[in-house]
């Protein structure tokens, strides 16, 4: 698949007012499903623009599945979902070539990764060797099977759930494939109003049933050209860089970020702030999708692991001890308390108006 072929595809970029109601539309459709999770919602709305894959790893029983659902249904397009279980094969998921004797010659049986959005549904569920049948078609849009390459459509998304390691009868995920996640999510139990609605809504029927698509494919591919014209200045670039880099230094880690996390932490700060109405990024974009876009890729130390410090902390120590690359304007994706007021005037990061 060559990069030309992608950008004739995804069409002219949306206007800004446009952008917003389009996303906005299906952020609200998701929360007909999912109640008081909009920061959650929104950046999984966020990887897919980003042009990536998302993982959502929870305890069973806190919507995971339903999220990834309902992102599917509210766009019009092409869906498929692998329940994952230890007796899966690779060639259900990627395909395979079936003798036809009418013809005397092999004809292919496309797998379930053959669509525009792919849910796989406890993804760690399945052995390594079946885990890693999306290893070619994640990071490469495509598929080979028997010699044969075929090109996925555009766009194409992986959404997978996990119940933690800890849960029975799990395998946790190969390196290489935590790795071409471009986030990791948990959606978390929800607040007391949040439950209580949800009795109301969920009660007679569930809602997911009914939910209509707001969106479609050639909607979703103008989105991610506009996301890809969002400007990003040279400090942002550096800090990226530092930023993943303080990963692979850092001496409670015994595997860092690799260069694909910087790319992916560029691209999904880009799609933050388009989400946002911006056309350039900020250093707290990068900040606040620090945790969920680095910390699934990294492997602490055994010391680490025996102070009992997850990643999460890790990765939040980090950006915490960066020095940032000017001074900032808030971002309302960043859940960290308040610093010191920002002074007025331009932004340093925008692109520079002729």
């Amino acid at each position: 698949m060559t990069t030309q072929r992608i950008e004739n595809e995804l069409g002219s970029p949306f206007p800004s007012d446009e952008f917003r109601a389009a996303t906005d539309a299906i952020v609200a459709n998701i929360e007909q499903v999912i109640e008081g999770k909009t920061a959650t919602v929104r950046l999984a709305l966020a990887v897919l623009l980003a042009e990536g894959h998302l993982l959502i790893e929870d305890v069973p029983g806190v919507g995971k599945t339903k999220l990834a659902k309902a992102l599917a249904r509210s766009i019009d397009c092409s869906v498929r979902r692998i329940q994952f279980t230890p007796d899966l094969l690779p060639s259900d998921v990627t395909g395979v070539s079936v003798y036809n004797q009418e013809t005397h010659d092999f004809e292919f049986k496309p797998g379930a990764v053959f669509a525009n959005l792919v849910v796989g549904d406890e993804i760690n569920r399945a052995s390594p060797k079946t885990q890693s049948a999306l290893l070619e078609c994640m990071e490469e849009r495509q598929v080979t099977v028997d010699g044969t390459t075929y090109e996925l459509q555009v766009p194409f998304m992986v959404i997978a759930t996990q119940n933690p390691i800890e849960m029975e009868g799990t395998y946790p995920l190969p390196e290489a494939q935590r790795d071409r996640f471009t986030a990791r999510i948990a959606v978390g139990y929800p607040d007391a109003g949040a439950e209580l609605e949800m009795l109301d809504v969920h009660g007679a029927e569930d809602p997911l049933h009914a939910l209509q698509p707001v969106s479609d494919a050639a909607t979703v591919r103008r989105l991610i050209a506009t996301v890809r014209q969002v400007h990003v200045a040279d400090a942002i670039k550096q800090y990226a860089v530092n930023l993943v880099n303080a990963t692979r230094e850092a001496p409670d880690l015994r595997l860092g970020a690799s260069p694909r996390a910087t790319l992916q932490l560029l691209r999904t700060a880009r799609a933050v702030a388009a989400l946002e109405g911006r056309d350039y990024v900020l250093p707290d974009d990068l900040q606040s999708l620090a945790v969920p876009v680095l910390a699934h890729r990294i492997i602490p130390t055994a010391d680490a692991q025996l102070a009992r410090r997850t990643t999460d902390a890790i990765v939040a120590d980090l950006v915490h001890r960066l020095p940032l690359p000017h001074e900032r304007s808030r971002s309302p994706y960043d859940t960290r308390p308040p610093s010191s007021p920002v002074s007025g005037g331009p932004s340093p990061y925008e692109p520079r108006r002729r």
